[in-house]
């Protein structure tokens, strides 16, 4: 059983950084890989990066490739999401999830209860 808490969400303008964490509880979290979903009033959840059990493998959607970065710390039970030259198309909940190393929604079995992002033009 996993426990995911995300924070770090807020205002900021196109061109801005903002910085995702997501704090897990539950000793099993080293074994899952995390990932991170957005999703946008009247739009689908939608995957954004995802990260294996170790770290050594990562994957993008190709609309944040090159802006975000996810990273994280085992020995911390954190995951990041760094989010550079933000967009207002980037304006949506960002949820983290564990799961299996995976784009899709239904690879994931624990999800946070989300933070929202919002990007002004």
């Amino acid at each position: 059983q996993v426990q995911l808490v995300e924070s770090g969400g807020g205002l900021v303008q196109a061109g801005g950084s903002l910085r995702l964490s997501c704090a897990a509880s539950g000793r099993t979290f080293s074994i899952y890989a995390m990932g991170w979903f957005r999703q946008a009033p009247g739009k689908e959840r939608e995957f954004v990066a995802t990260i294996s059990w170790s770290g050594g493998n990562t994957a993008y959607a190709d609309s944040v490739k090159g802006r975000f970065t996810i990273s994280r710390n085992n020995a911390k039970n954190t995951v990041l999401l760094q989010m550079n030259s933000l967009k207002p198309e980037d304006t949506a909940v960002y949820y983290c999830a564990a799961g299996s190393y995976s784009r899709v929604v239904t690879a994931y079995s624990y999800w946070g209860q989300g933070t929202q992002v919002s990007v002004s033009s």
